[in-house]
């Protein structure tokens, strides 16, 4: 089983930009569609954005516009890119893999971004 690790969170001050990195153990490209999810302090985790082998993209409504996921299947690595940065997006953030339509089976450890105001 593919085995995820993020990096590239961090603190940060509203209006600022961060990029998170999600590296898998295997080939990325094995994979249909990968995801970056969030959790704020204490709320549920909620889907951010996804991006398929294609390069097909979603993202909720509250980044769009402001976020941007990427994937490079010769790193083996799935981005995000995060601009504009707002105290609301402080959150653990995870990537998740889904090998095989959008059902995920594996989360990364997650990644603490703190947007101070």
């Amino acid at each position: 089983q593919v085995q995820l690790v993020e990096s590239g969170g961090g603190l940060v001050q509203a209006g600022g930009s961060l990029r998170l990195s999600c590296t898998t153990s295997g080939s990325i490209f094995s994979i249909n569609v990968m995801n970056w999810y969030r959790q704020p302090p204490g709320k549920r985790r909620e889907f951010v954005a996804w991006i398929t082998r294609g390069g097909s993209t979603s993202y909720v409504d509250s980044v769009e516009g402001r976020f941007t996921i990427s994937r490079d299947n010769g790193e083996n690595t799935v981005y995000l890119q995060m601009n504009s940065l707002k105290p609301e997006d402080t959150a653990v953030y995870y990537c998740a893999a889904a090998p095989v339509g959008n059902t995920i089976t594996t989360w990364g450890q997650g990644t603490q971004v703190t947007v101070s105001a």
